[in-house]
């Protein structure tokens, strides 16, 4: 690009090789002013803070929670062989995430993958497999005033009807647990050995457990509360649990 204004404050200057270098010194002068007046990116943005079970609205009233249907871990934390094979992760992911919220949200009655699984084969052709539905479907946001695409929005009110006297009102849908590499050793704030002893060995890198939550009002078919939990662990059943139990906030 031409610097016009070259030309006209440098008028006297004969030695070409000189002008050249004087130009570009004004034009580097010029660029690092405008990178210094530029934001710079920091990386990744940070993610929101996982959001609280509300619990409150959903006490004393029946809560489905559908099955895990993804499971998926970056290629860089190695961790195949800790997940195993597919249908036994999206297994031990439900048992973690329904152990826990029946041992730390009890105000609720929670009724497991398994108690979905026995009503449906009480109910051939009428009720969804709920292995089979694509609750995958909620893992991304559909923004404010979130509705629930059907089919899905039908199979979970059928499913819910199904449960229980007169069934319940809400589900609780996890919609995707995705584990990532966190680069970084699992979180020591706690203090002393024992924290400290629970780092990732170098060869085992320690992950980050996304599992998206999404509370469904399956009699509007509408989205009430959506968040993501995260934990991290040297494995992914440690990540995951401390996922769980950032929703429920304020116990050990």
């Amino acid at each position: 690009m031409k610097n016009r204004g070259a030309d006209t404050i440098l008028p006297a200057v004969t030695n070409p090789l000189q002008n050249k270098y004087l130009v570009r010194g004004a034009w580097c002068l010029v660029a690092s002013a405008f990178l210094g007046a530029c934001p710079h990116k920091t990386g990744a943005p940070t993610p929101e803070p996982t959001a609280p079970l509300p619990t409150a609205g959903i006490a004393a009233q029946q809560v489905g929670i559908t099955p895990l249907t993804l499971v998926v871990a970056e290629d860089s934390l190695h961790w195949q062989a800790l997940l195993g094979e597919r249908r036994a992760a999206l297994i031990k992911s439900d048992s973690v995430i329904g152990t826990l919220l029946r041992t730390r949200v009890p105000e609720v009655t929670w009724l497991l993958p398994d108690d979905l699984r026995r009503a449906t084969r009480r109910a051939p052709g009428i009720a969804p497999d709920p292995d089979q539905m694509g609750t995958a479907i909620l893992l991304r946001g559909g923004g404010r005033e979130e509705m629930v695409p059907d089919p899905l929005r039908n199979e979970l009110r059928t499913l819910a009807a199904l449960v229980g006297a007169g069934g319940g009102r809400f589900v609780l849908v996890p919609a995707g647990l995705v584990f990532r590499r966190t680069g970084s050793p699992v979180d020591g704030r706690s203090g002393g050995a024992a924290a400290r002893s629970t780092a990732a060995p170098p060869d085992r890198p320690s992950g980050t457990a996304e599992l998206t939550v999404v509370m469904v009002d399956v009699r509007t078919g509408r989205v009430g509360f959506r968040t993501v939990a995260r934990g991290e662990g040297d494995d992914p059943w440690t990540a995951l649990t401390r996922a769980v139990k950032s929703l429920t906030p304020g116990l050990p």
